[in-house]
């Protein structure tokens, strides 16, 4: 366990800002607490609190434009981090021009993107994707949430306090490669995910650490293809997360990530015919195939409003929300 990171003082500088930004392009609500990211909180005044890049951001939005404030000791200038702000929600690409995409390929699409506004999909740090959903497994927002925050208290760099709060950076590969974390992990109510962290991270390190999964990006050249058979040689990863980690961090756009609600959307709108769900079963690959070829290069995106759309009726209906796709899946040691 990193104890002395969480003693260490550093000196924060504060850098504050605005990016141009309709709320239709980014919906900072749906698209942060949307399942896609665990560090992310609301606090008061409409605003939202996470880390990533390690540095704590403090978001908030009117109609047009992001404000942004950030402690760091990472980033050097208000430049900087409005770079790193747009990069973080792909702002380089427009919403508006994919969605006319998107409902002339499918006539069926206006449903659910009417329903919601500003869904993005985030350009995040590929170990925490990964990690993060490794625990999404059969799990939901809220104890996901937990248990990442349990995981950085443990084992990552205290980056600095705001408001009387301390946050910290998301471990590295060969910090939860250690022998205890399976154990820690356990105590802190991981289940069986604690011993699937552990065995990845030393998986990984074999395999040549953030260096083999940076090769995965789809800048490196790798196909999608490719790159998701790649990660589902780690343990806890099987097609689902390792859709996830594709389409959130390592550039894949296509990628689907298939679960319970995106089966139900394509059973009762697309493909009545589907057999019953499974992720080792055909009918994943057959929804995943399906959405592609409807969607196009940026299916992922596409796939993760249809979500959101699901989202916001379960929320009309109480029901408790899942993270971007836990599932029932078998299990790898």
């Amino acid at each position: 366990m990193n104890n002395m990171s969480k003693s260490a003082k550093t000196v924060l500088k504060i850098f504050s800002g605005t990016v141009p930004c309709d709320v239709s392009e980014l919906d900072l609500g749906i698209t942060l607490k949307g399942g896609q990211s665990f560090r992310w909180k609301e606090i008061p005044e409409n605003k939202y609190r996470g880390v990533f890049a390690s540095s704590i951001w403090t978001l908030h939005q009117d109609s047009s434009q992001i404000f942004f404030t950030v402690h760091t000791s990472s980033l050097k200038s208000s430049k900087a981090c409005k770079e790193q702000l747009e990069k973080y929600f792909r702002l380089d690409l427009s919403l508006r021009d994919n969605l006319i995409v998107w409902c002339s390929s499918d006539p069926k699409f206006s449903r659910f993107s009417s329903q919601v506004r500003g869904v993005r999909i985030l350009d995040q740090n590929p170990t925490e994707n990964l990690f993060s959903f490794i625990c999404s497994a059969n799990n939901h927002i809220t104890r996901i949430t937990k248990m990442i925050e349990r995981m950085c208290e443990n084992y990552g760099r205290k980056i600095g306090e705001v408001d009387g709060e301390n946050y910290f950076d998301f471990p590295k590969i060969e910090d939860l490669s250690q022998e205890e974390v399976p154990q820690v992990l356990a105590k802190e109510g991981f289940g069986y995910r604690a011993k699937y962290i552990g065995n990845s991270a030393k998986k990984l390190m074999e395999l040549g650490g953030i260096e083999f999964l940076e090769s995965l990006h789809r800048y490196s050249g790798i196909s999608y293809d490719d790159a998701r058979k790649k990660l589902m040689v780690l343990p806890g990863v099987g097609p689902k997360v390792a859709d996830c980690i594709c389409l959130m961090s390592l550039g894949h756009l296509e990628a689907i990530p298939v679960d319970t609600h995106i089966y139900q959307v394509a059973k009762e709108t697309y493909l009545p015919g589907l057999k019953k769900f499974s992720t080792s079963s055909g009918v994943y690959g057959e929804i995943n195939r399906f959405f592609r070829d409807t969607w196009g290069s940026l299916a992922g995106w596409a796939q993760a409003i249809v979500f959101c759309s699901r989202i916001k009726s379960q929320e009309r209906t109480g029901e408790d929300l899942e993270a971007q796709g836990p599932v029932k899946k078998t299990r790898k040691k």
